[in-house]
């Protein structure tokens, strides 16, 4: 017979319990059935294996002890100690990307953006089958999260110091301690962190409480949990009001901490504030809190930004949201037409031209400076946001155009581009075969990370590698973090294209049509341009006419520059010395 207290915790267990896990489990399958058509239709098979493999890549990332359906069998438990010098438990979470920090800031945004995609094309992972594995990556990220907002004005920004981190290059086993924690609070503040946090924790109660924005778009996965939904609605409450009331005024992070600032400094809170107060606005059925995001887009001159979209500035994605929160309920006193305009003007700006980005000749979104360290990322989030607002666009030519610049995005990352590589590790036998991550890598030689050992131990299934220069190039070396890290932020936006592609798209991924040894014919000599190597700043390298073009150039010019030097001196000379010039 059930006691009292049984029935309590039995009823507790099934109201946060997770989706559970398929068996047998979905594993990535070799590279190679990449390189092989599928038999089309809806769900298509090749879309749900890429959706599949993006999400396995989460748990590759897993931080802490591992549970018993661990899938990959390379991985170890790590990082056990997590929280023992402030004495709580921080174990768990997601290492940031090829290294061994957890950072609060870009994970919120992660799970922020892959929880909005899950809200709008969730039923994307339904179809393919993966819908258990989107909460099971959800829960572990988001339940660490929780731990990490230790009270209600506490939330540690960031475990284990980054110097520390980026001196060791090895394994799971033996990675250096101490791990220090990093907290920002009342007195040392930290708005964006707070406002992002929050944003994360509302946005993801939405898609737990099956909140949908609009019949537009498929609605929610599967994966309704009302008491979850209301666990993490709490926590979202409590940090947007941590972001907003701290005794120690508002700020930015690295302000209180300066150690956060080394890898992921933030150029504002405004944007985080906007976008929390909105989430929150629609989690709660609050007019308010839409007015006081309005009230933000004001007060912080957000409407002036036209830059990217990624975990620093969220503030592309907010007449989006703007737009659909209006769309969808009037009542809030959103005017959605307005939102339109501004939405079209940023959207415009990248498909018709006329904004800070630029196309490469290869086809590639490139923003200077924001796309050197990672040029897949702003091109990706443009195409994920780009098809988020096709319902919404006020003409039939702008849904056209939008849908079709960010299916080039999507392509070009999957394999058409002047490489004819598929950005995603172990999509298609010409995928990256050096991704730079100190754990699939195998080695423990940080100077000779390149050649110990010559090639990657694990294949790092779904994992998007930063992209090529901005000249289309991709070299494909390992120590060149720009071009072949990964990282958790890099995966969020393909995520929701290709949950999108598999409700919609009946024709496979691009990549199915490259058989292997593509990118071998198109690798580029020599080396690359970005922060890791200059060896190859130069640029691509020109023809032998082209350089003797060059060098008649500047011998013309110099030439020229000599003469006119000389009439300088001459002329300075006389008035010197001759009392009538």
């Amino acid at each position: 017979m059930w006691t009292p207290l049984v029935l309590v915790l039995v009823t507790s267990w099934r109201a946060f319990a997770q989706v559970p896990l398929p068996e047998p489990p979905f594993l990535p399958q070799n590279a190679s059935a990449g390189a092989s058509p599928s038999s089309a239709g809806i769900p298509n098979a090749q879309w749900s294996s890429l959706l599949g493999n993006l999400l396995y890549f989460y748990e590759a990332q897993r931080s802490g002890k591992l549970p018993s359906t661990n899938r990959v069998k390379w991985r170890n438990d790590s990082a056990l100690t997590d929280g023992q010098d402030v004495k709580l438990d921080l174990t768990g979470g997601l290492y940031d990307a090829g290294d061994y920090i957890k950072c609060t800031f870009p994970l919120s945004f992660t799970v922020m953006s892959i929880c909005w995609g899950a809200t709008d094309f969730g039923k994307g992972y339904d179809l393919a089958n993966q819908t258990p594995y989107l909460d099971d990556m959800l829960r572990w990220s988001l339940d660490w999260l929780i731990k990490a907002h230790a009270a209600n004005n506490t939330l540690f920004v960031q475990v284990a110091n980054e110097e520390v981190d980026n001196a060791y290059w090895g394994g799971d086993r033996n990675i250096p301690l101490p791990r220090p924690s990093y907290q920002i609070n009342d007195t040392s503040p930290g708005t964006d962190a707070a406002a992002g946090t929050a944003a994360a924790f509302a946005a993801c109660s939405n898609l737990y409480a099956n909140r949908i924005f609009s019949n537009s778009y498929s609605g929610p996965a599967t994966l309704q949990n009302a008491t979850y939904a209301a666990t993490l609605l709490e926590h979202a409450q409590q940090l947007f009001t941590f972001a907003t009331g701290a005794s120690g005024g508002h700020a930015v992070y690295q302000h209180s901490v300066p150690e956060v600032g080394k890898a992921y400094a933030s150029s504002g809170y405004g944007d985080e504030l906007a976008i929390a107060a909105l989430f929150l606005s629609w989690a709660t059925n609050s007019s308010s809190l839409y007015q006081q995001a309005q009230g933000y887009w004001q007060q912080y001159s957000l409407g002036s930004y036209d830059g990217v979209f990624n975990w620093d500035n969220k503030t592309p994605g907010l007449p989006v949201l703007f737009a659909q929160i209006a769309q969808a309920n009037p009542s809030f006193g959103g005017n959605a037409s307005t939102w339109q305009t501004v939405a079209e003007k940023y959207f415009d700006g990248i498909v018709y031209g006329g904004g800070p980005g630029y196309q490469t000749r290869g086809g590639l979104l490139y923003y200077k400076g924001d796309s050197d360290d990672a040029s897949l990322n702003p091109s990706l989030n443009a195409a994920m946001l780009l098809t988020r607002y096709v319902p919404l666009a006020s003409t039939q030519s702008r849904r056209n155009d939008y849908w079709n610049y960010a299916k080039t995005q999507v392509n070009y990352a999957l394999g058409n581009n002047p490489m004819q590589a598929p950005y995603i590790v172990g999509a298609n036998p010409n995928s990256p075969q050096n991704p730079h991550s100190a754990m699939a890598s195998g080695g423990n030689n940080i100077s000779e990370i390149n050649t110990s050992p010559p090639q990657e131990a694990y294949v790092l299934y779904g994992g998007v590698v930063g992209g090529p220069d901005k000249y289309d190039r991709f070299f494909d070396i390992r120590a060149d973090w720009p071009e072949t890290e990964i990282a958790l932020d890099y995966n969020a936006p393909m995520l929701t294209l290709a949950a999108m592609h598999v409700l919609n798209d009946t024709a496979d991924p691009f990549y199915t049509s490259l058989k292997a040894g593509a990118y071998d014919s198109k690798k580029p000599q020599g080396m690359p341009c970005d922060a890791a190597y200059t060896d190859g700043c130069g640029g691509p390298q020109l023809s032998q006419g082209g350089k003797i073009v060059l060098g008649v150039i500047p011998g013309l010019t110099g030439l020229a520059i000599f003469s006119l030097l000389g009439w300088w001196a001459m002329v300075s000379f006389r008035r010197e010395h001759d009392p009538l010039y």
